[in-house]
């Protein structure tokens, strides 16, 4: 194998591998996810899905639980979908849908 070649084949991807890892490095101490060694280490050990988890971990640095949707266990039912009987789940106290109030199950009238 030629040394062009093999060049090529290691010195590429090493060169990302290390650019990445610098990026990460930078990166961290700027947005401050500390510490920045730790998120270093994992960039470098795992080299691809390390920095993806980097990525997703920086991505939750800009939560704001004021715009959460789902804050206080809220969730935005469809209406098409409002008078579906729920299903039991475990520690759920209720014996069946008879406990709920509405038609199905549910506390809500159906349109029609």
């Amino acid at each position: 194998m030629s040394n062009i070649l093999l060049a090529a084949i290691i010195g590429i991807p090493l060169a990302w591998h290390l650019g990445i890892t610098a990026f990460v490095y930078y990166d961290s101490g700027r947005v401050g996810l500390e510490p920045t060694r730790k998120w270093v280490a994992i960039t470098f050990a795992i080299p691809i899905f390390g920095f993806f988890i980097y990525l997703f971990e920086r991505s939750e640095l800009d939560y704001d639980p004021e715009e959460d949707p789902y804050k206080g266990q809220n969730y935005n039912i469809h209406p098409s979908r409002a008078d579906d009987a729920p299903l039991p789940s475990r520690g759920d106290d209720r014996e069946g849908t008879e406990d709920l109030g509405g038609p199905n199950g549910s506390d809500s009238e159906r349109e029609g």
